[in-house]
């Protein structure tokens, strides 16, 4: 669970300076997790909350899509390719990723939808809004994965409409364990659940080295304490 040789790209130094800017990667705990566990950092994407912030963010998704190799090998791949938002906060995920890919130098035109909480009974009705999955590969964005609950939906969603899921992204892999005992993290499980990638624009080996490099001593001293209490044994490079 090294961090020292965790690689950390451009695009992803610039992402975590924001996090740390703005507050978004916050060290002023412990915080209680919906798990019971206390951890040093707190990951609130809700303060993804202004048009730089989000175009911020929403380039990061575009370079880690593209990096990835999601969209597929071929034109025709990248063409079939719909970006699904989760409400709620999928739903700017999927608006803001899909403008930042249509943007040089990318410039590519991905559909988008998202899903509505409530089913609407009137004008065009339905709980979908935006381009249609039927026959389309389709990535899920998401901030993060921790029981995977909100992505079981998702995937449920994908399957009804027809379309095919062939990817997942995230802002954060925590790299944990989902319970003791268990060497699993919350996206490896995801992973083998549905037999699909998930990629994050950075995980945690990645944030401490780049805290390290920041000289922040004292927030990397109590995130490792805590990755190698919960952390899981992962390739420490993306």
């Amino acid at each position: 669970m090294s961090s020292s040789s965790a690689q950390v790209l451009p695009h992803q130094k610039s992402y975590l300076d924001l996090l740390l800017a703005s507050n978004i990667l916050a060290f002023k705990g412990p915080y209680t997790l919906k798990s019971g566990r206390k951890s040093p950092y707190f990951f609130n994407a809700g303060l993804f909350n202004s048009g730089a912030k989000v175009a911020e963010l929403a380039r990061c998704y575009a370079e880690e899509i593209v990096r990835s190799g999601l969209l597929g090998e071929t034109k025709e791949e990248r063409e079939n390719t719909v970006l699904f938002g989760p409400a709620y906060k999928g739903i700017p995920l999927a608006t803001g990723v899909s403008l930042s890919l249509s943007l040089p130098p990318h410039s590519l035109d991905l559909g988008f939808c998202f899903n509505r909480k409530e089913k609407k009974d009137h004008g065009e009705g339905g709980t979908l809004v935006g381009a249609p999955m039927k026959g389309k590969r389709v990535i899920i964005l998401d901030d993060v994965i921790t029981a995977g609950t909100a992505i079981n939906e998702a995937v449920d969603i994908i399957k009804a409409e027809g379309g095919q899921l062939v990817g997942i992204v995230i802002a954060l892999d925590r790299q944990e364990k989902v319970k003791e005992g268990d060497e699993t993290s919350a996206v490896g499980a995801v992973q083998q659940r549905l037999g699909t990638k998930v990629v994050s624009v950075v995980n945690l080996n990645q944030v401490i080295a780049f805290l390290e490099g920041k000289g922040m001593s004292n927030e990397v001293e109590g995130m490792k304490e805590y990755r190698q209490r919960y952390g899981v044994v992962e390739p420490a490079s993306k």
